[in-house]
Order: C-alpha cells, then sequence, then structure tokens
C-alpha cells in the first residue's frame, strides 16, 4: 500500500505542480508581450490594437491553468500525508520541514501569485497599461513559489537521515 500511496503522490506532484510552476513563470513575459506592444514600423513588432487578443487569451489561458491546477494540487500533501503515515515517518524533521514549506509554497500562491495575475490579467483585458514593476513582482513571488516546491522536492528526494542510501 506504501508504494501505491507514494506512486500516487509522485504523480500528483508531477501532473498538478509542475503545470502551475510552468505556467506561472510564463504569465509575467506574456503580460509584458500585451502591455507593451511595439508600435507598427517598429523591428519585429506588431501595432497595439493589431491581433492583441491572442496575446490576451494566452494570459488568460496561463492564469486559468494555475488557478485549476493549482486545485487539483491540494491532492499532493493530502497524498503525502496518507504516505507519511504509511511509512511511520510523519514526525521525521525532513518531513516536518517539508510539510512546513509546502504551506509556505501554498501560502505564497494562494495569497501573492494568484490574485496579482488577476489583476494583471483584468488590465491587459482593459487594454490598461500595465507597469514593468508589477510583473517584476509576480515574477519574484512566482520564483519564490517555485524555489519553495524545488526545496520540497530535494528533501524528499535526499530524506536526511534516510536509511535508504538514497
Amino acid at each position: 500500500m506504501t508504494k501505491f500511496l507514494l506512486s500516487l503522490h509522485v504523480l500528483a506532484a508531477i501532473l498538478a505542480v509542475g503545470p502551475v510552476t510552468v505556467a506561472a513563470s510564463m504569465f509575467p513575459p506574456a503580460v509584458r508581450r500585451v502591455a507593451s506592444p511595439v508600435p507598427a514600423g517598429g523591428a519585429g513588432g506588431h501595432a497595439p490594437d493589431a491581433g492583441d487578443a491572442g496575446d490576451v487569451g494566452t494570459v488568460r489561458l496561463l492564469h486559468r491553468i494555475c488557478r485549476v491546477y493549482a486545485g487539483l494540487g491540494i491532492a499532493v500533501p493530502v497524498l503525502g500525508l496518507a504516505t507519511a503515515v504509511a511509512m511511520g515517518v510523519l514526525g521525521d524533521a525532513w518531513l516536518v520541514t517539508s510539510i512546513a514549506l509546502t504551506a509556505a509554497a501554498a501560502g505564497v500562491l494562494v495569497a501573492f501569485v494568484l490574485p496579482r495575475q488577476e489583476e494583471l490579467l483584468e488590465e491587459v483585458a482593459d487594454r490598461r497599461p500595465v507597469e514593468r514593476a508589477r510583473t517584476a513582482r509576480l515574477a519574484m513571488f512566482t520564483g519564490l513559489f517555485n524555489l519553495l516546491w524545488a526545496t520540497v522536492t530535494v528533501l524528499m528526494i535526499v530524506r536526511p537521515g534516510s536509511t535508504t542510501g538514497a
């Protein structure tokens, strides 16, 4: 049963968290492309009124991916806790640290990344100007979210004090 739970946990992490990290990372540059089109006649650019609907659609899709897969991502800690109980490692320091970092990553996503994505999406959909500093802050929060997940992944693989030799 432990191997089955661990397999589901790893699959959930790959299939749910992976898309969020990629889509969230793509979001700020996509907003910048929509918000700062190169005027007609500029180097390889397009006129501000020429076909930006597709770019806004891309921004909207990236935000939707983040929202939907963040919801599906709830399965990762649930399956992780079930696996930890089955393995008898619930009190191990590496796991407690991973749980805290997972909670921090979820907090960053819910409190900083998704709300800022929504605000920026509204602005580009309404064709309002977007300050580059706002997309830079979103990129920073997204990077923090990704760094937290990368740290959790390393802890899950290395498991300090593990006797498996891995």
